[in-house]
């Protein structure tokens, strides 16, 4: 009696082993399938084969935002842009920025500088806007230009901030590139682009009924509370974060910032950043700058990055004492 106890109970053991074990390798299986879809594979090195369709992509995106104002929409744009601003109190933010590192006096640069709400903070401040109708707006000087090829010499601002323009930006390192260039040594990087952009705000899937789609769309919009959900972005994001640390930890060289290019909507602007061209995670970001040298004030260690969330900004010190990087 007593061998067949023992027995029943290995048996046990054995089939608890094998369930534990399979649930594992299902576990690890789930996560390395999550990271695989959501790696951010685009970059602004690209291979020969699409620079063509890259091209198109940003050219038509400078022309939308290039058009000259003469239409409702554009009064459109810059109501919900003010509205959106004075909701997440981006002028407080920024005067905060403004004191806590002693700028008011100092020579600024705002990057795709919209309607001019930020203009006052400081005193020495140049605006930088691809769309000329955003002239009308400033008192204080404005630069008609691209993020990505600023008409600007090289460390010529104390600082520089840009506000939920990057992931409108169809390339968005060589903006970084460019900020970083103008930005003299030692000086500021107030870096808030609207981070992690979603892939269905073009759509609309979270404003529009179930009857606008078919039924690829109603299992999209179904999905979007899950895809939401905070632990189902950790479940991709940190592995996707450690391979992206343990990259530079080994190469010890700077990195090329990762992104996910969206399809934007021009046409109809259904919610927040339906016009977005990327999605970049914060800590690509933090990334791209603290490898090349920079230090983030508003961060911890690399670790700790890993595991948050998001964060608003980045608050960058640029450190390049050499040409380079």
């Amino acid at each position: 009696m007593q061998l067949k106890g023992e027995t029943s109970q290995k048996t046990v053991s054995k089939m608890l082993g094998r369930l534990v074990l399979r649930g594992a390798i299902l576990y690890c299986l789930t996560f390395a399938i999550l990271t695989i879809i959501h790696f951010p594979y685009a970059s602004d090195e690209l291979p020969q084969s699409t620079q063509v369709t890259a091209f198109e992509h940003s050219t038509k995106a400078e022309t939308f935002y290039q058009d000259t104002y003469d239409s409702d929409a554009d009064d459109f744009y810059v109501q919900a842009a003010r509205q959106a601003a004075e909701l997440a109190n981006v002028e407080g933010k920024i005067r905060s920025f403004v004191e806590e590192y002693g700028l008011k006096d100092r020579r600024i640069l705002d990057v795709g500088a919209g309607s001019g709400m930020l203009q006052d903070v400081v005193h020495d401040y140049t605006a930088l806007d691809i769309s000329p109708s955003a002239k009308r707006f400033f008192h204080k000087p404005f630069v008609l230009g691209s993020a990505t090829a600023m008409p600007f010499r090289d460390d010529e601002f104390d600082a520089a901030w840009t506000i939920w323009v990057l992931e409108h930006v169809p390339q968005p390192e060589l903006a970084l590139r460019e900020i970083r260039r103008v930005v003299r040594h030692r000086g500021f990087i107030y870096l808030a682009p609207q981070w992690n952009c979603t892939p269905w705000a073009a759509d609309g899937y979270e404003v529009r009924p179930y009857s606008d789609f078919g039924l690829t769309g109603k299992i999209t919009k179904a999905s979007i509370p899950f895809r939401r959900h905070p632990l189902y972005r950790f479940s991709y994001l940190v592995p996707i974060r450690s391979v992206r640390l343990s990259r530079w930890f080994l190469t010890r060289s700077p990195t090329s910032l990762r992104y996910h290019r969206l399809t934007p909507n021009y046409d109809k602007y259904w919610v927040t950043d339906s016009d977005a061209v990327n999605s970049i995670d914060f800590f690509e970001a933090y990334l791209w700058f603290t490898s090349r040298g920079d230090t983030c004030l508003n961060c911890r260690n690399a670790w700790d990055e890993l595991l948050l969330y998001n964060r608003w900004a980045l608050i960058i010190q640029v450190e390049k004492p050499s040409r380079g990087n």
